[in-house]
């Protein structure tokens, strides 16, 4: 009868197909909360407590506190989300319905940063629950759910709670504000060098000292966090790796006129867990002025406990820095304290065979892919090469990464050891073997098996090319390159440039013409040249009438744009060829052993290559592949031809042969 009565009375709400909550727990029940999974319930928060709301009134009550699920990084990223306002309300849009209100309908909407761009989750509000009470993570207090509504939108993003058992806060950090977040060691860093051992060693990760007056101009604006992989001897309990946050650091003199610097950290447990010497009862606070210890303790709240620097320092084994991001979106170096008012994105892929050269001991190192970078005034400079997660077929979750795990391939299974390199260039017509053999002007060093790694440096005016790779030649992979820069910058693919045949004229008046069409598999997804199945391409016969007179020929640019995600782009190219005299433009067709005239190649795995040529007058086809046959998708072509007043009629013709072909793709798509 109960059971009857609840069906009746959340009759209407939500549930969400996409999520369902039996099925979204586990990914392969690897973790300890497998163990869990009979006693699980699922409750919306009207039915834990009388009064549910998103937030507190107290902020302090709205931090997160960690339950069976193993997220103590995530949690730790979730602290800047309290800590500014307008990075809270990109990820949890204002104004939604909540219970007892108009318009609640039991689902809630956030946004999350995934491979460049915001992606917006929706998720119904049934949480996992054992005898009544949140099992997983929840708020200090016991009335607010915006902690435990977020983890279950990122756990869908990712495929399960139990994808988010342990992990990076850096990670988190960057899907949460679509920003940076560096990872720094407080162990030894090795002597230079053995900093400088450069590539050769995968398995070694240079990482930097942390130095918290190198943070002084950001320290309001910063997340710092720091985690253990052993336990510490201040506090047993904490067990192997754990993370936590740092959430102020103070620099106050002793009685004695001495200095020392105390850091403040929160627990994601929710409980204080510290036994040095600066617990609420220890010995330190003995050195300071008693109305300093009580205003210090004072601000510990609940779940908080202070450390001063060199305990700081010999207890924990890293730290993880997020930049600053502002209310317009920039970010501010954590090095300068400047702001980064110029970015830039691009995705691209490492493929097996094509594009994937591994690191700079193999010589098809160059057959990476390769970008150029523009700076018009000098200026602070971060590169960050970010690749796509992937998940062993064996075990859904990922891992903190330390130093114990290094040779382990736990560590390894969801990322390759990945690096930047960065070469100044004088010219894009450059000898790109000699470039290669001489000394990049700045890299990451090494690679590193990390989600993401991030290249800091100050560059003068000029282009220079950048150049990201795996280790392992045929390693392959999807990455996203992202600049931000304090001055005016550029990037784009090496293969977007354009390879004009004829000398090409930019001014004057352009007339584009869109056509679209379609790779399908088995029938008109050929691959590329390398394949005899080339031919069965789609192909788009176009005419190239009469310029004006004395000139060369007609000045053409021709764009090939796939219609798919970032995550889902395949390696694209294009061909134009000469239609043989006598031949009916419909026919478009060309003899097999014909060469192209104009190629846009190689292919590359990005959203959009185009071509800008000089053709003669005349009847050609365009053909645009994939690298790999079968690879189905979709992708609007673009022509665009420089016209003149006196070519009008030419122009109406070419018009109307496009309109007529474009009838053809569409059919045939």
């Amino acid at each position: 009868m109960e059971e009857d009565e609840r069906a009746v009375e959340f009759k209407g709400l939500f549930e969400d197909p996409a999520f369902i909550c039996e099925d979204s727990l586990f990914s392969d029940y690897s973790t300890p909360i497998a163990r869990f999974q009979d006693d699980i319930t699922w409750l919306r928060p009207q039915e834990i407590c009388p009064s549910p709301a998103l937030f507190p009134d107290n902020t302090n009550d709205g931090h997160a506190k960690q339950g069976l699920l193993g997220d103590c990084w995530f949690l730790c990223a979730c602290t800047i989300l309290l800590k500014y306002q307008h990075l809270m309300n990109k990820v949890v849009p204002p104004a939604q319905p909540q219970w007892g209100e108009r318009g609640y309908r039991g689902s809630f909407l956030f946004r999350l940063w995934q491979h460049g761009c915001w992606t917006e989750v929706t998720v119904d509000d049934r949480l996992p629950c054992l005898s009544g009470k949140l099992c997983f993570s929840r708020c200090q207090s016991p009335t607010a759910f915006w902690v435990a509504l977020l983890e279950k939108a990122y756990a869908k993003l990712q495929g399960s709670y139990e994808r988010l058992w342990a992990g990076q806060v850096s990670e988190a950090l960057v899907d949460l504000t679509g920003g940076l977040a560096e990872r720094w060691s407080l162990g030894d860093c090795g002597t230079e060098e053995d900093q400088g051992r450069g590539s050769s060693d995968s398995d070694w990760v240079r990482r930097r000292r942390l130095d918290l007056d190198l943070l002084h101009a950001v320290r309001e604006g910063c997340s710092v966090s720091c985690s253990v992989h052993s336990a510490p001897g201040g506090a047993s309990e904490l067990g192997q790796f754990h993370a936590l946050s740092v959430m102020e650091w103070v620099d106050v003199r002793t009685v004695e006129r001495g200095g020392v610097r105390l850091i403040r950290i929160r627990n994601p447990w929710g409980r204080r867990c510290w036994e040095g010497a600066w617990r609420e009862s220890g010995e330190g606070w003995n050195s300071l002025d008693p109305a300093c210890t009580l205003n210090l303790l004072g601000r510990a709240q609940e779940a908080e406990f202070w450390v001063d620097e060199t305990e700081f320092l010999l207890q924990f084994d890293d730290v993880t820095v997020g930049y600053p991001i502002n209310e317009e979106g920039h970010l501010q170096s954590i090095y300068s304290g400047k702001l980064l008012t110029h970015s830039h994105q691009t995705s691209d892929r490492w493929v097996k065979g094509h594009s994937a050269g591994g690191c700079r001991n193999n010589s098809s190192f160059g057959s990476n892919p390769q970008f150029w970078l523009r700076v018009f005034e000098r200026g602070e400079v971060l590169v960050s090469l970010l690749q796509h997660r992937r998940y062993s077929r064996n075990t859904g979750h990922h891992y903190i990464q330390s130093p114990e795990e290094g040779s382990s391939t736990t560590q390894h299974q969801h990322y390759q050891a990945i690096a930047l390199h960065m070469w100044k260039v004088e010219k894009k017509c450059l000898n790109l073997s000699g470039t290669l053999n001489s000394p990049p002007c700045a890299s990451t060093h090494c690679h590193a098996y990390e989600r993401e790694v991030v290249l800091h440096t100050h560059l003068d005016p000029g282009c220079h090319l950048l150049i990201p790779s795996t280790f392992l030649q045929g390693g392959e992979g999807s990455f996203l390159l992202r600049v931000f820069s304090s001055s005016p910058t550029s990037l784009r693919s090496c293969c977007e440039d354009p390879g004009p045949s004829l000398p090409l004229v930019t001014e004057g008046e352009w007339e584009t013409n869109y056509l679209r069409g379609a790779w399908v598999t088995g029938s008109s997804a050929g691959g590329s040249r390398n394949f005899l199945s080339h031919w069965q391409n789609p192909r788009f016969p176009v005419t190239m009438g009469d310029n004006i007179a004395g000139s060369t020929g007609v000045n053409v640019r021709v764009t090939l744009h796939q219609n798919c995600p970032d995550t889902d782009l395949q390696a694209i190219g294009f061909h134009l060829y000469k239609t043989p005299e006598g031949q009916e433009q419909a026919e478009s067709t060309v003899p097999r052993e014909e060469e192209p005239v104009a190629s846009c190649i190689p292919h590359c795995y990005t959203q959009a290559v185009s071509l800008a040529c000089c053709l003669p007058p005349g009847a050609y086809v365009i053909v645009p592949s994939t690298y790999q046959p079968d690879s189905p998708g979709q992708f609007t072509l673009t022509v665009a031809r420089k016209i003149h007043r006196r070519v009008v009629k030419s122009q109406e013709r070419l018009g109307r042969a496009i309109q007529e072909v474009s009838h053809i793709s569409v059919m045939r798509s």
